[in-house]
């Protein structure tokens, strides 16, 4: 583990983003006084900033997973030409 100034870490963050990411681990320093960790994210979490979110909004009890996994997905081919989807959708308006 290695320790870092603020100064040094802002001038490089995106050095110090990259080492963390291959596993260091940094403690940032702002007058010889530890403030933060910068550490490489753990195992479990989703490579995704979406996913990674939501699973902590699940874990600290904010969100509620769906009990039941979503449907089939909806059909790759057109259930109906479009000519005929426009002309029952002016009949529909017509009947209003």
């Amino acid at each position: 583990m290695k320790t870092v100034g603020l100064k040094v870490l802002k001038n490089k963050l995106s050095e110090y983003v990259r080492a963390a990411e291959n596993g260091e681990t940094f403690l940032i320093a702002d007058r010889d006084r530890v403030v933060a960790e910068l550490v490489p994210p753990a195992e479990s979490r989703s490579p995704r900033v979406a996913d990674a979110v939501l699973a902590d909004l699940v874990r600290n009890g904010l969100l509620t997973p769906a009990l039941h996994p979503p449907g089939p997905p909806p059909p790759s081919t057109p259930v109906a030409p479009w000519t005929e989807l426009a002309r029952e959708l002016a009949q529909d308006r017509e009947d209003r």
